[in-house]
């Protein structure tokens, strides 16, 4: 899910290394015998998550420990993706041009692609839970592309599709971002429009398979969780009457678009 800040203090490049450390990089206190994650034991590590042995902890820790390991790799193929996009992707090339109609731009130059490691916060419950990102969107330095997270090209394009309507939005109606209303209208259209809650994509990659009202069903669930993750949330409950109360306005407005084209 997108925020207006990216968090590029966590996110800064480090050096990739293909061995593989003794102890966990992620959680140095990490211990085999009681999470079933063994950096040493690649195999091992595999056939414990198959077979339910391995905690929520072990994976989280094998998880970010593959990330740091392969960070120069999945930025390198980032940069190369994110160049050919604006290059030739229709939807980028679009939002480029729209974008730059607002005095604003956004380009090779301020479209970054970094590690995002997970956060950890605490919840309504008391409890704590981990928030991965794909991307994010700051007024003042651009768009943050979790090179960790990027599955391929296409799931790059409708990542970066979805902040680019972020910064449109930004510079047509100068978003509050503190604002839950704006902070919800906001992920409405990106989700919307983004493509990245088109039927193949549930279909084929989330395994939903529910023929009527999946747009919409997509889109309302994404937005609620993007606007659970903001601090002046209290809860999903929140979360949902806050969607709820601008969804008609902001689900119909498909501008810059004259619809919904992916």
């Amino acid at each position: 899910m997108a925020s207006q800040t990216p968090p590029t203090a966590q996110a800064q490049a480090t050096a990739s290394s293909t061995e593989r450390p003794a102890v966990s990089t992620w959680n140095p206190n990490n211990d085999p015998a009681k999470t079933g994650y063994d950096p040493t034991k690649r195999w091992v590590n595999y056939f414990n998550i198959l077979l339910g042995k391995m905690s929520r902890e072990g994976q989280e820790a094998f998880r970010e420990d593959a990330y740091i390991r392969n960070e120069a790799r999945d930025c390198s193929n980032c940069d190369k993706w994110r160049d050919y996009l604006f290059e030739y992707s229709p939807t980028i090339r679009f939002m480029s041009k729209n974008i730059m109609d607002l005095n604003g731009k956004l380009d090779r130059s301020n479209v970054q692609c970094r590690r995002c490691p997970t956060r950890r916060v605490i919840g309504e419950d008391g409890k704590e839970h981990t928030v991965r990102q794909g991307g994010g969107f700051s007024p003042d330095h651009g768009i943050l592309i979790c090179a960790n997270e990027m599955r391929n090209q296409g799931h790059l394009e409708d990542t970066l599709a979805h902040e680019m309507v972020h910064a449109w939005d930004h510079l047509r109606w100068k978003v509050d971002w503190s604002d839950l209303r704006h902070a919800a209208c906001t992920e409405i259209r990106a989700s919307s429009l983004s493509g990245e809650c088109r039927w193949t994509r549930e279909f084929f990659v989330r395994n939903n398979f529910t023929l009527t009202q999946q747009h919409q069903n997509c889109v309302r669930n994404r937005a609620i969780r993007s606007v659970m993750n903001r601090p002046s949330c209290k809860d999903d409950v929140h979360a949902t009457k806050v969607v709820n109360e601008v969804w008609d306005s902001c689900f119909a407005d498909t501008r810059p678009f004259d619809e919904i084209y992916r």
